[in-house]
């Protein structure tokens, strides 16, 4: 099966698993999770009709960003995965959206070298809800005050929250994830900060995106199913 026809099973999916619970489709948005594979499958990836690219590595995220600078429309790249400070700076140069923002030490890392490009970032919050120790986010009690510390550096615009299910989970387990993260979104959005948008909730992969459709999901990760197994 070619990537777009992938591309477009994914799509149909996605529309029945909103119908199914009363949303419309066009409220969800697929970001394409193009981390570890080639420049020629991302080129092919957006001649299908891609825009969003989510990436987990820096220095990937440079030689890719770098490599497809001339198309038009510029691809907007969303970095995914954990980020090390010292990293800050190929994020900030290249990223249009971070969803792993953990900590204060990399929100401040991120506003110096987004000062430094004179550009702005998108991020969101990511929060821990299945509890795993190796899993980054904070805890869902400790988000609203990332946020609002967050909300002070004028570089970095607060979107949302994201989160990754229990690794193995059954049906149950991984819906008690994704609500948990709407539920801690109703938080944010009950403590009215200034200059945070509560509205993204970007949960749920190739192997539990209907659930997090159902749960409220706004923006879905898609790598496997469009890009086949790494």
């Amino acid at each position: 099966m070619s990537l777009a026809a992938r591309l477009a099973l994914v799509r149909t999916q996605i529309a029945e698993a909103a119908l199914a619970v009363g949303r419309d489709p066009a409220e969800i948005r697929l970001v394409a999770v193009s981390k570890t594979f080639p420049v020629e499958d991302v080129r092919a990836a957006l001649e299908a009709g891609c825009r969003d690219l989510g990436e987990s590595r820096a220095q990937e995220l440079v030689a890719k960003a770098e490599a497809l600078a001339d198309r038009d429309p510029v691809p907007r790249w969303v970095f995914i995965g954990p980020l090390q400070s010292n990293k800050a700076r190929d994020v900030a140069r290249y990223a249009h959206e971070l969803q792993s923002l953990d900590r204060v030490e990399l929100a401040d890392a991120l506003q110096r070298r987004l000062d430094a490009v004179d550009r702005t970032l998108d991020v969101l919050v990511q929060v821990n809800t299945s509890g795993e120790e190796a899993k980054s986010g904070v805890a869902p009690d400790e988000a609203v005050a990332l946020a609002r510390v967050v909300a002070a550096h004028d570089r970095l615009r607060v979107r949302g929250l994201m989160t990754i299910a229990t690794l193995g989970g059954d049906e149950a387990e991984t819906r008690r994830c994704f609500r948990a993260l709407a539920e801690t979104r109703e938080r944010l959005r009950d403590a009215a900060i200034d200059g945070v948008d509560s509205a993204e909730l970007s949960m749920g992969m190739s192997a539990d995106f209907p659930l997090a459709i159902a749960e409220g999901a706004t923006t879905v990760r898609i790598g496997t199913a469009l890009f086949g197994r790494r």
